[in-house]
């Protein structure tokens, strides 16, 4: 079996690849070192079709699938994973609304939020709440015209930026995880503040914040669907983000592995390149034999999604080996460098960071082996 790209496939890829060396290469180390969010990049990427890639054209998206979406993503992310995460995020922000948002509120967040006019973010996580949603504290109360909107939400990315929050709160104290419902909450609502602003050890280019809603009134026409599906929405959003997460996970481990292939050309011990070194050889081999499998593996995942097939243990799938394929790779990569990869003047040091929160967000890889087996074991 072959997975062969189409001549638009190939077209976009080349034009991230292209985008990326020339807005993201040049300044990756400064932003990260400065934790500097690049607010102007962002915008162009918006403007070249980054950040609507799943969104049909009628709602100002590109519409060029999830396979194209993976291949984009996965140039960003060699170039800048923190920059990489922002755009996962932006395009994560517009499924729940293609997917369960009615026609008024698609025409009037979808074409923002598609052109890069406005970033969308996500918000689930709580300090209490991670891996498990049924234990989530926000409470959105039902008061006629509005919802009351009262807590607290953590790890959010774009969320200092973000025009748009994608909200999943309770609705229903009694139900658990059937009692979330999930809301549109446009960022200069009063009673929408930004808290903390975490520092990361790594993807520290990228925006990631404390959310506090206090007394916030969500108008009711804010309200995703109906109420009780927020577990849904979020799962169903969250599958996708897996693909996201899995693409900017092979862009890292490319990296690594580019990275590691020229260190060991130059390097030499012992009177020879260390290229030559079966120990080295061997690593160079794994790193590339795994970066095969996790990209067939998340292109199989996207295929599905743009067929409009069932993709939840697909997606996991992806996530879970790509993921853990940046993290070897990326330990590979420095212990070929040695001593000099430890250093903040060498690429490496850089993606070894950014490699260590793919395989914790959007779903740790211990809760991929829970969806995984859950939906093997269901048949």
């Amino acid at each position: 079996m072959s997975f062969q790209l189409t001549s638009e496939q190939e077209m976009i890829r080349l034009m991230a690849r292209d985008f990326a060396k020339k807005e993201l290469e040049p300044y990756a180390d400064k932003r990260d070192q400065e934790e500097i969010f690049p607010e102007d990049v962002v915008k162009k990427m918006g403007e070249v079709g980054l950040l609507g890639m799943m969104v049909p054209p009628e709602y100002g998206g590109s519409g060029a699938g999830a396979v194209s979406y993976c291949l984009a993503l996965q140039e960003i992310a060699y170039e800048c994973a923190s920059t990489a995460v922002t755009m996962s995020v932006a395009n994560l922000s517009a499924e729940p609304l293609l997917r369960f948002g009615d026609e008024e509120q698609k025409c009037k967040y979808l074409v923002p939020l598609a052109s890069g006019k406005m970033l969308g973010s996500f918000a689930v996580t709580e300090p209490g709440a991670g891996s498990d949603p049924g234990s989530m504290k926000t409470r959105a109360e039902d008061k006629g015209g509005y919802y009351l909107v009262n807590g607290t939400k953590v790890f959010i990315t774009n969320g200092s930026y973000a025009g748009v929050i994608n909200l999943i709160a309770r609705t229903d104290p009694e139900k658990g995880s059937r009692g979330l419902s999930a809301f549109i909450v446009e960022k200069d609502l009063p009673g929408v503040l930004v808290g903390n602003k975490e520092d990361k050890m790594g993807l520290r280019a990228s925006n990631t914040v404390e959310l506090i809603f206090e007394d916030c009134k969500v108008p009711r026409e804010n309200l995703l669907g109906r109420e009780g599906l927020g577990f849904k929405i979020a799962m169903v959003a969250l599958d996708s983000g897996r693909i996201g997460i899995a693409s900017q996970s092979l862009g890292i481990a490319q990296a690594c592995l580019d990275e590691a292939i020229k260190y060991a050309k130059t390097r030499r011990q012992f009177g020879r390149l260390i290229s030559s070194f079966q120990a080295i050889q061997w690593m160079i081999a794994d790193m590339a034999t795994q970066i095969e499998a996790a990209n067939w593996l998340t292109l199989s995942a996207a295929d599905r999604k743009d067929r409009g097939l069932a993709f939840t243990k697909e997606a996991s799938m992806a996530k879970l080996f790509a993921s853990e394929t940046a993290n070897k790779a990326a330990y590979k990569a420095l212990q070929i460098h040695g001593g000099y990869g430890y250093m903040k003047e060498f690429k490496i040091e850089r993606l070894y960071r950014d490699a260590r929160a793919t395989s914790i967000y959007e779903g740790t890889s211990e809760i991929q082996r829970v969806v995984i087996a859950r939906e093997v074991l269901r048949g």
